[in-house]
Order: structure tokens, then C-alpha cells, then sequence
């Protein structure tokens, strides 16, 4: 009898309606196709990158002067020869790799920077007018001027570009990271965490930092895009890695003098980077729109 009432006090009692759990940022990057493809490209990219000295049948420097500008499909080269004859696909993956290193380092360096500026002006108001006094001058100046100007004094190559297009990232990332922050000033754990004494490196490090990491994502996401596009063109203008080194924007450069003979030079460079900017600008939206808690179901 015990038993038997335990049970029906058990089934008389009303049950609580739990929450729905929302999706994870992964699930609900993946949840829309063109996200999900973009990502995958992405990583597939990436890849292809990091594992270019596998993937690629040659040596990226091996001439073959017999298959000079071969087209696709000629002696087994699948995408052709350049003017050297020297493996397009092979060309391609390291020239992947070396491009897509000078994003990463000019992100990763510009951004840090850049972060930190941001960080001192929203955390320290006595000189918040003067560092975005001083970023409103970087901003004036375009990341080829940057470029050309490093490259007059070092000398072109890869740490030129790499070196130009970070100053270029320091002021936009600087403002991101400003507008972040000053909205969580505002939160009353930050004033709280002062009003236990917390001193000003911890609460940076520990509340202000972590609350800004979404938009920083988001923005080294779609910059990353941005930066490939960037060191491309300068590298086609000749200042960033110079032949006989594959890199995408150097290759399109070599490819234009041979546009009416052999086009594949210069337009499978080309292609493979609208393809890589455009993966990374399409993965920067959908990550925006992942990690805005507003669009969160």
C-alpha cells in the first residue's frame, strides 16, 4: 500500500516543463547549408595548406622546360604547367600555404595589437581619446601605401606584406575591441570586481577579455578574408614573395604575360583566391550570426 501511494503521489504530481537546451555554436553555425559548406570548405583548405608538402606530387622549384605552360590535362598534369613547367597543383598547395601563413601572422599579430589598444582605451579613459586619435591616423592610410612604403625600407617580400598589412588590422581591431568593451564597463560585476579590490590587470585578464572574445571571432574571421585579399594584390604588384617562391598573388602576377597563351597561369591563381576570401567572408557571417545571442533559439 506504501508503495502504491508513493506512486500515485509520484504521477499526481505535477511535472515541471524544462527548458529547451539551445543548440551549440557549432550546431547552429552548421544548421544553414551555405554555412556549413563554407565551413567545410574552410577546413579543407586549411588542410590542403597544412599538408602541402604530402599532397603535392613535385617539388614546387622542379622545372620541366619540355612541358613549359602545358595546358590542363597535358601529360598527366591535371591543371597544367606554369612557364616553367612546373607542376600547377604542386605551385598551388605551397602557394596556398605560404598566402594563407601571411593571413594568419598579420591577423594574429595586427590583431593582438590591436586588441590590447583597444582594451587601454576602454579600460583607461584618461587616454582613450589620444590612442583613437592615433588610430584615426592609421585608418587614413590604405594597406598598400603600408606596403609600399615597408617594402621601400626593408626591402619586398613576405615579412613586408606580413608587416603592413598588421599595422593595417591594429586600428580597425582597436575600435572592435573598444565597443565591445565599453559596453561590459557598464555591467555591475565589473564593479564589483573593483569593489573587492581586484586590481586592473586580473579584471582585464579575467572579466573584460572573455566577454569580448565573440566579437573578436567574428572579426579575425572576416579580416582574415580581407588580409589574403590585401597581401595577394601587394604580392601582385611585386612586393611580397618574390619568384622563384609560390604564393598565390605572385603567381597570377608571373601568369599575366602569358594570358594569351597559357591563361591557366594566372586564372587558377586567381580563382583559388576569390575561393578562399569568399569561404572566409561567408564562415565570418555565419559565425557573427552564431554568436549573437539575439538570433538564439
Amino acid at each position: 500500500m506504501a508503495g502504491a501511494n508513493s506512486v500515485a503521489a509520484t504521477a499526481a504530481t505535477p511535472v515541471q516543463p524544462t527548458a529547451p537546451r539551445r543548440p551549440g555554436m557549432l550546431k547552429r553555425l552548421l544548421r544553414e547549408p551555405v554555412a556549413a559548406f563554407a565551413f567545410v570548405l574552410v577546413v579543407a583548405l586549411v588542410l590542403a595548406a597544412l599538408l602541402a608538402p604530402w599532397l603535392a606530387p613535385t617539388d614546387p622549384f622542379d622545372n620541366d622546360l619540355a612541358n613549359a605552360m602545358a595546358v590542363p590535362g597535358t601529360n598527366g598534369l591535371l591543371l597544367g604547367a606554369d612557364s616553367q613547367g612546373r607542376n600547377m597543383i604542386t605551385r598551388l598547395l605551397y602557394g596556398l600555404r605560404i598566402t594563407m601563413m601571411m593571413g594568419l601572422a598579420s591577423v594574429l599579430l595586427g590583431g593582438g595589437i590591436g586588441a590590447l589598444v583597444g582594451f587601454a582605451a576602454a579600460y583607461y579613459r584618461r587616454i582613450d581619446g589620444l590612442l583613437m586619435r592615433l588610430m584615426d591616423v592609421l585608418l587614413s592610410f590604405p594597406a598598400i601605401l603600408f606596403g609600399l612604403a615597408i617594402a621601400a625600407i626593408f626591402g619586398p617580400g613576405v615579412p613586408a606584406v606580413v608587416l603592413a598589412l598588421s599595422v593595417a588590422t591594429v586600428p580597425l581591431m582597436a575600435r572592435i575591441v573598444r565597443g565591445a568593451a565599453l559596453v561590459i564597463m557598464r555591467q555591475d560585476y565589473i564593479e564589483a570586481a573593483r569593489a573587492t579590490g581586484m586590481n586592473d590587470a586580473r579584471l582585464i585578464l579575467r572579466h573584460l577579455a572573455p566577454n569580448c572574445l565573440s566579437p573578436i571571432f567574428v572579426f579575425a574571421t572576416l579580416r582574415f578574408g580581407q588580409v589574403i585579399l590585401l597581401g595577394s594584390a601587394l604580392s601582385f604588384l611585386g612586393l611580397g614573395a618574390q619568384p622563384p617562391v609560390a604564393e598565390l598573388g605572385a603567381m597570377a602576377s608571373e601568369g599575366r604575360n602569358f594570358l594569351f597563351f597559357a591563361p591557366h597561369i594566372a586564372v587558377i591563381p586567381c580563382v583559388l583566391i576569390f575561393v578562399v576570401v569568399l569561404a572566409f567572408n561567408v564562415l565570418g557571417d555565419a559565425l557573427r550570426d552564431a554568436l549573437d545571442p539575439r538570433l538564439r533559439v
